[in-house]
């Protein structure tokens, strides 16, 4: 296996073009994590820094953090708050952001549990004198009930990078050998990764994709399949959809903890 197929395994690739599928997802983020311009923010796990150079329009201070320096270095933004390391080991103080971004990342570290523990730790505390609440984390990740695997599958020892059918509905101990390298997560699973911290979780839902690609290739008919499955997102059928998308707020130490 290449360089380059061994990244995108591991990896993940992070988005290279700004489309209407990540200014969709931009608008989730500014809805679930108010504006105010003296916001400090982390996008964790943040790729070329689309989401970075996107939302420091809004926000005084973005930091952005990726395990892969060839990315930092390649970013499409220039600046010095971007820093190389590992989601399980923020280099950060304590309570030092308001705001945490992880879009589309937990899947593919190598702790998904210290991982959150870590986004969790640089939230900052809530404030109850002066009635400011705890910092807030805005989480992706993929959906386990997708009837698609979309980061590519193993097969005889050779990675097979694309979208992969009804990989994710089979039992775990055959997923895992075809897609040993991502994690997908059911409801309860995504939830419980937070719900054991000091969070209070303020939603979850489903979401369908942007489909671009769809869109690009077939017009009016791609426009109608997107418009048709994100419609799907006011019923019941959103559990089918692409990504999680969990809101978490940092709460204060219950007593005993």
């Amino acid at each position: 296996m290449n360089q380059y197929s061994n990244q995108a395994a591991l990896r993940g690739e992070p988005s290279y073009l700004w489309r209407e599928g990540q200014q969709r997802r931009l608008q989730m983020i500014l809805s679930a994590l108010p504006v105010h311009s003296a916001s400090r923010i982390l996008v964790d796990g943040c790729g070329l820094g689309m989401y970075v150079r996107e939302l420091s329009k809004y926000y005084k201070s973005v930091h952005g953090l990726d395990i892969e320096v060839s990315r930092l270095t390649s970013s499409v933004v220039d600046s010095d708050l971007l820093v190389a390391g590992q989601c399980e080991y923020l280099p950060y103080s304590d309570g030092c952001f308001d705001y945490v971004i992880s879009h589309e990342v937990l899947e593919h570290v190598q702790d998904d549990n210290i991982a959150a523990n870590e986004i969790i730790r640089v939230l900052r505390m809530p404030d109850k004198e002066n009635g400011v609440g705890g910092g807030r984390a805005i989480i992706f990740v993929p959906n386990r009930w997708y009837p698609v695997e979309t980061h590519g599958i193993y097969w005889r020892d050779k990675y097979h990078f694309g979208n992969v059918p009804l990989i994710n509905y089979l039992p775990n101990a055959l997923r895992n050998i075809l897609a040993p390298h991502v994690r997908t997560y059911l409801p309860s699973e995504i939830r419980s990764l937070f719900s054991e911290h000091q969070v209070k979780i303020v939603s979850h839902t489903v979401i369908f994709g942007g489909y671009d690609n769809i869109v690009r290739k077939w017009g009016v008919l791609g426009r109608m399949i997107r418009y048709g499955l994100q419609a799907l997102e006011g019923t019941v059928l959103r559990w089918l959809g692409l990504s999680h998308v969990l809101v978490i707020e940092r709460k204060l130490p219950e007593l005993g903890d």
